[in-house]
């Protein structure tokens, strides 16, 4: 016989309530007063004996075998790491990270003295926080040619080339604060980047003035040229700017506004009983610049846009449509017809019809609510949405920890008074789900079969790691009628958010090319000195400035030893000519903070102080060879 009487007794046991009952139960407790409305909505919730058993069914489907290939890309931001990781979908595998706005000793970037070209002045930020990765498109599909990201911390959009999966621009935002959301133009091509400054600030900001109530206090839409990463226009607006998103016709896009206040304090946020979405008309704001109608602030020369509102007279590039309290997800349904702003203090999403927009700013329609078709309520703390293609539409709910399926059409005939049920499916997810992602849900092509739900908290889903928990990625299968929860992923610093691609949509190099204008610097630096990249080793002594030629064939450097003064400035020039993919080389100078990843056929270069006498030596740092160990050399320092 079993003795029990030591065993754990549970949650439900000892109160009645599942923990997932209790956490529901609390937060209607904290939150009732600011989501009026949620209760009785219907639900479907799975038990944890069926997420058992539908990730046993399903894992024939997302188990990718040793050897073989995962069907989908996945981009993800690297929060507050400052980086964008790479992942493999269905198998949620990390396969790459590529540092965008940090400093990573593996590649050098933020070391090299390329990255810190790319970087510019923000090269002295050593720290990033990274949101919204999205992929540029062609025709409302994805072209594979760029990812750009966001950082919140320092106002900056970088931009990776997909074809080297490295950042090859940046720019940091001028006449703002704070970068949030970002989206890109969908058609007819990606020419611009969609930015939203999310803080208020005056303007100038030059510590004369700090009432945010003034008209001389508001934040931007900023709106950047995808090809040169120059800006385009900016346009100001009333209130602040949170997420944002593009339409199918290149005319429009949109924003939430959770802070209409402008206020600075909890309570401040909160006074207003409706917030908004914003709808930017990008041909008008294309014209008035282009006829010179616009003002400039300060030195920068960038052309701004008045979208703000005096009284009750609208501006010709912006239309601002109430929507329940604090807002937050702006997304554009695959089908084309809506704009979804989340409700996050509200039960309730928003569906915006785009058909509707060019009324709305030729005066047909007065009543800017009137181009809203639906607010179905799905839960509590709805945040963003995603779309499978099929007319379904998923939400994550941040306090019920769910994802919800539900139906856009059957949402707008239940608007419209028909008795329909257009809650579809919900699904508990581990814990507080934020942004959610389905397959090419951002294109035209969207296919609805795996959907990733980030979710914030992680709690008791992994081994315990400190205080400190990992966040949780979970992959959930959406290619039948009812979502499967089948992968949890644990991830680091918030990733925030991701995007997807098909695997033939992204089209890499093997090895570099020898003309690639990421190293176009140093190629312009090594012709001056009359050096041949790819057959010299010499050293250049200008003065106190020493450049260092190299070439690397592993496991040999050209040049194992070379001499300089205490003092010198160095620059070490190293070009990699192996021409096998995965014969990669590094150069790391110990004790002096220097490496650097050479790719075959990369040329890549470091500058740095020889400060110290003395033999230093330096070493390969990507295992390239069998006598890998072996591939190195000595920096003799003499004194002054």
């Amino acid at each position: 016989m079993t003795d029990n009487s030591n065993k754990p007794v549970s949650e439900k046991e000892k109160t009645g309530l599942s923990r997932r009952g209790f956490l529901g139960a609390s937060a209607l407790t904290g939150a009732g007063a600011a989501l009026v409305g949620a209760t009785g909505l219907g639900s479907a919730v799975m038990s944890r004996e069926a997420f058992a058993a539908a990730a046993k069914d399903a894992k024939k489907k997302y188990h990718v075998e040793p050897g073989e290939l995962d069907d989908y890309i996945g981009f993800w931001s690297g929060g507050h790491q400052g980086e964008v990781r790479v992942l493999g979908i269905p198998s949620m595998r990390e396969l790459m990270r590529i540092p965008v706005f940090n400093i990573d000793s593996a590649t050098g970037w933020g070391i090299t003295n390329e990255s810190k070209a790319i970087m510019g002045d923000s090269a002295k930020f050593l720290n990033g926080d990274c949101h919204h990765p999205h992929i540029s498109m062609k025709d409302g599909k994805y072209d594979g040619k760029y990812v750009f990201i966001n950082d919140k911390a320092n106002s900056r959009v970088a931009r990776i080339r997909l074809d080297i999966m490295k950042c090859d621009n940046m720019l940091t935002v001028p006449n703002v604060q704070a970068i949030h959301g970002l989206r890109l133009q969908k058609v007819p091509y990606t020419k611009y980047v969609f930015a939203n400054a999310e803080f208020v600030m005056p303007h100038p900001n030059d510590g004369k003035h700090f009432d945010l109530q003034a008209d001389y206090s508001y934040t931007m839409f900023n709106v950047i040229d995808a090809e040169t990463m120059e800006m385009a226009f900016q346009i100001m607006v009333d209130g602040n700017l949170d997420n944002c998103d593009a339409d199918y016709t290149g005319r429009f896009a949109a924003s939430t506004c959770y802070n209409s206040e402008k206020a600075y304090d909890l309570g401040g946020m909160m006074r207003n009983e409706r917030d908004w979405v914003v709808v930017f008309d990008i041909h008008a704001a294309e014209k008035a610049v282009k006829a010179g109608k616009f003002t400039t602030l300060g030195n920068s020369k960038v052309p701004v846009l008045d979208g703000r509102k005096k009284g009750d007279k609208d501006s010709q590039f912006t239309r601002y449509i109430p929507v329940p309290k604090n807002p937050h997800g702006c997304n554009t349904s695959s089908d084309g017809k809506y704009f979804i702003a989340n409700g996050k203090l509200s039960p309730t999403v928003s569906m915006i019809e785009i058909a509707r927009l060019p009324d709305l700013f030729a005066g047909k329609i007065k009543d800017p609510r009137d181009t809203i078709v639906a607010e179905p309520e799905l839960g509590l703390g709805p945040l963003h949405t995603t779309f499978d293609g099929r007319g379904n539409a998923y939400t994550t709910l941040f306090i019920d920890s769910q994802v919800v399926k539900w139906n856009m059409a059957d949402a707008v005939r239940a608007y419209n008074g028909e008795n329909v049920n257009y809650i579809k499916q919900k699904l508990d997810v581990q814990y507080q789900p934020g942004h959610i992602h389905a397959s090419l849900c951002e294109t035209s092509e969207a296919d609805g079969q795996w959907l990733v739900a980030l979710c914030k908290f992680s709690k008791d889903r992994f081994l315990q790691v400190g205080p400190l928990h990992p966040e949780n990625d979970q992959l959930i299968d959406i290619s039948g009628e009812e979502m499967k929860l089948v992968h949890d992923g644990p991830t680091f610093a918030e990733p925030h958010d991701c995007t997807m691609a098909r695997r033939d949509q992204i089209r890499t190099r093997k090895i570099w090319q020898r003309d690639d204008p990421f190293f176009a610097g140093t190629v312009a630096m090594a012709k001056k000195d009359g050096i041949t990249l790819e057959s010299d080793n010499k050293v250049i002594r200008d003065g106190n400035k020493v450049r260092v030629y190299m070439t690397s064939v592993a496991p040999t450097y050209g040049i194992n030893e070379f001499k300089v003064k205490q003092g010198d400035e160095v620059t070490v020039i190293v070009t990699n000519l192996d021409q096998i993919e995965d014969v990669t080389h590094g150069f790391c100078m110990v004790n002096h903070g220097v490496s650097m990843e050479i790719s075959p056929q990369q040329t890549a270069s470091v500058t740095f102080t020889a400060d110290k006498v003395g033999m230093h030596w330096y070493y390969c740092n990507w295992f390239c060879h069998a006598l890998h160990m072996e591939m190195v050399g000595r920096m003799l320092v003499e004194p002054a």
